[in-house]
């Protein structure tokens, strides 16, 4: 991967500075899940923060994250 995981919410942030490509989106996804884990929170708690109404994706993006978080969520443990 060309991106480290980042390791806070500022990091995260800096990636808007990037094109967009797979291997960012993989990047900001993994440093989701480690930040959410290093702050003693579940996959339970990421979930229903990502399924909280939001203007910036509709109900169904919002699912379809939430589904991607939980896979890539299991495939750090």
């Amino acid at each position: 991967m060309n991106y480290p995981i980042p390791d806070s919410p500022q990091e995260i942030f800096a990636l808007q500075q990037r094109p967009v490509d797979e291997e960012l989106v993989a990047s900001a996804i993994a440093g989701v899940i480690k930040i959410v884990r290093s702050q003693g929170k579940s996959l339970e708690d990421l979930t229903a923060q990502v399924l909280e109404d939001d203007p910036l994706l509709d109900r169904q993006q919002r699912r379809w994250l939430s589904q991607l978080l939980a896979q890539s969520w299991e495939s750090f443990t």
